[in-house]
Order: C-alpha cells, then sequence, then structure tokens
C-alpha cells in the first residue's frame, strides 16, 4: 500500500513539474509566447468596439474619417435623468463587438474595411452645473473635430459632390448621448460647414414643443423636448425634414400643425403595420432626397419592452429589428453625422438597451461608409411559410 502511495505522488510530482515548466518559463516574455495583447470581449479599455481610442479634443494631431464621440448630458431632461451614462452604456453594449469581426450578412462589409479610419473620440467634458456653458462646450467640441482634416482618400458621399459651404471633406461623427439637447449645438456646429441640413429623426416624440411650463428664462426653453423649435428658430434645419416612430400624446392638432412649421413631416409607429417597412423607407428617401442630411435616434423609438433604459419611455413603439432594416434601407443618401441618445443605464435591464444603443452605431457607421443600400445577390430562395 506504501509503495503505491508513493508511486502516485512521484507521478503527480512529475506532472506538476512538467506543467510548471512548460507554462512558468521565467526566460519566456508574453510577447515573444503568446503574441499581440488583443483584449478580450470583457477586458480592456472601454472603448467602443475596442476601437483606437484618442482624447481628440485635447490631442489636436489625431486624424479621422469617422468619429465616435460620446457627449455625457442629461440636464436639459424632463423626466427621468441619467442619461450621462449613455456613453458608458453603449460602450459597454459593445464590448463583444470588434472591428476585425464587424461584417454582417445584413450589411454585406465590415464597416472598418472600407478604407476610413474610424476611431473612438472619447467623451466631450461638459459641465452638469451650467447648461449654457455645457451647450456651448458640445458647439465648440463638434466645430474642433469637424475641421479636422480627413485621413483618407476615400470619398465621403458621390465622386465629384461638394457638398460643404467650403468645398471640402469634412469628418463625419456619430455622437452618443447624452439626452436629445445634445442635438442643437451638433446642428449649430454642422451649420457652419453646410448651412441648412435635413434631420431624419428617430423618436417617439416630436421634440418641437416651444417650451415647457415653468420656463421663464432664455435658457429654461431649451430642453430634449424644444431643441428642434430652437434650431428652426435659428434657420438651422431645412424644410423636409421628417420623424419617424412618433407615437407620444399632444395637446391636440395644434401641435401638429407647429411641426408641420418647423419643417417636418411625420411618421407615426402603427405606419408600420398599415404600409410596411418598405414604404416607410421610401418615405424618408423622398422627403429629404439629395440635401446634407443628419440622423437622429432617439433609443425610446424602440419600444419600452425592448430598450427601457430611456428617460420617457412609451409603449407600442418600433422592434430594434424595425428600426435596423429602416437603416439600411437609407444607405447611399447624404449623411453628415449622426446619433444616438438618451440611453439612461439606471433604467435598463441585463444591458439590453445598451447592446441595443451599440448595434444600431454599428449600423451608423455601415451607413456612412456604404454608397448605397446593400444588395444580396446571393439572398436563398425565400419559402411559402
Amino acid at each position: 500500500m506504501k509503495a503505491a502511495a508513493s508511486i502516485f505522488l512521484l507521478f503527480a510530482y512529475s506532472v506538476l513539474g512538467h506543467d510548471q515548466h512548460h507554462f512558468g518559463d521565467s526566460q519566456e516574455t508574453w510577447l515573444s509566447k503568446y503574441g499581440r495583447q488583443v483584449d478580450q470581449p470583457f477586458s480592456g479599455p472601454l472603448a467602443f468596439s475596442h476601437l483606437a481610442y484618442a482624447r481628440c479634443l485635447e490631442d489636436e494631431s489625431v486624424g479621422f474619417d469617422i468619429a465616435v464621440l460620446g457627449i455625457p448630458f442629461d440636464t436639459g431632461t424632463s423626466y427621468r435623468p441619467g442619461a450621462r451614462f449613455g456613453p458608458f452604456g453603449i460602450r459597454s453594449g459593445s464590448r463583444r463587438q470588434r472591428d476585425i469581426r464587424a461584417y454582417t450578412l445584413a450589411w454585406g462589409n465590415n464597416p472598418y474595411e472600407q478604407g476610413f479610419r474610424i476611431i473612438d473620440c472619447g467623451d466631450v467634458p461638459v459641465s452638469p452645473f451650467d447648461n449654457a456653458l455645457a451647450i456651448n462646450q458640445m458647439e465648440v467640441a463638434y466645430s474642433s473635430l469637424l475641421a479636422r482634416s480627413i485621413s483618407s482618400k476615400v470619398p465621403a458621399w458621390k465622386e465629384g459632390a461638394v457638398l460643404a459651404k467650403d468645398g471640402r471633406e469634412h469628418p463625419r461623427i456619430v455622437s452618443m448621448g447624452g439626452d436629445h439637447t445634445i442635438v442643437l449645438p451638433i446642428l449649430r456646429a454642422l451649420y457652419k460647414i453646410f448651412g441648412p441640413v435635413s434631420v431624419i429623426h428617430f423618436d417617439a416624440h416630436l421634440d418641437t414643443w416651444t417650451g415647457y411650463p415653468g420656463a421663464v428664462t432664455e435658457q429654461s426653453l431649451i430642453t430634449h423636448g424644444t431643441f428642434f423649435y430652437k434650431a428652426s428658430q435659428e434657420g438651422l434645419i431645412s424644410n423636409n425634414s421628417i420623424h419617424a416612430g412618433i407615437r407620444c400624446k399632444l395637446i391636440g392638432l395644434s401641435d401638429i400643425e407647429r411641426d408641420e412649421s418647423v419643417g417636418f413631416h411625420l411618421i407615426t409607429s402603427d405606419d408600420i403595420d398599415d404600409h410596411g417597412v418598405p414604404a416607410i423607407i421610401r418615405r424618408i428617401r423622398e422627403r429629404v432626397g439629395d440635401n446634407p442630411v443628419y440622423l437622429s435616434l432617439d433609443i425610446d423609438v424602440i419600444d419600452a419592452g425592448l430598450a427601457p433604459g430611456t428617460g420617457t419611455p412609451e409603449a407600442g413603439g418600433w422592434t430594434s429589428r424595425e428600426v435596423k432594416r429602416i437603416i439600411r434601407g437609407l444607405a447611399g443618401l447624404n449623411f453628415i453625422g449622426a446619433d444616438v441618445v438618451e440611453v439612461a443605464p439606471a433604467y435598463d435591464h441585463a444591458e439590453v438597451t445598451g447592446t441595443t444603443a451599440a448595434d444600431i452605431v454599428h449600423d451608423l457607421l455601415s451607413l456612412l461608409v456604404s454608397q448605397a443600400p446593400p444588395t444580396k445577390p446571393n439572398e436563398p430562395p425565400r419559402y411559402e411559410l
């Protein structure tokens, strides 16, 4: 018995010693043995989809074609605050995404392999104490990035198209909010380069109200529900913009009349049942035409049961699949920027809202690098169900 035990111990020591020698050789470095330090989906710095990260506002030498930019502002919200953590929530939701595995069957490409330099430019350090200051900070930050020279020779839109007032190609930015107020300073920055722009606005709400009760100062009139009205007063948007997914409660038809005066037509959430996705895509494309267009997507356009992490949830919204399909159908329009806003992680469950928002940001990047809607020449035959 003792002999058998001794043999077993000798064998165990031999195996352990072999393993220690094999895996613990002090002469080897990580780089020589395992190569490049590739982060796992759950490890590494928190950059969108593990992209290259730079403090672009601080380092003016950083070049890019498309920037992902966080704008953590939420003191313009009318109900539940918390969207200042939206950029964090979207980046966290993107951890399973990465540039080396970004091909999708839906788009038929990898947006990071189309010749554009796409990086995460970090967050705008906006003030949480002074909204007037914060709005100016956002405008200056966005204008600063728009002024950079593009890194690639790939045209932003169509060959030969001159879209900016200065005749140059400019970088494009996908912003991660933040409450929807952030779009006002963004439109102010874009106006300097492009003049009035058309807006495709995915949202449950109109955001063209004149002000909330109790607003008595100029700054208090600027909120996440009034910024489009303010933008119209300043001449920042053209008269061929459009809402998609509207289902909020209104004071009455006077809200619709004012909305039309601001320059919007609307598609309601019910229209997807009555007319279908192709009709919605066609309506949006016809409305904005070839004008420079900005796409703004409030995460509450998606039904609250599928994206609960938001400040003003509304029942009866679209599914994430429907929204993603509509976005794909808009490829080829003259997009000069886009955003996903109103993600508030404190009200989320199992990160479903953050994950959905991150996937939509991926779609927006695909949208910005695509010259036309994706085609599927090898699409399998359809079967009768």
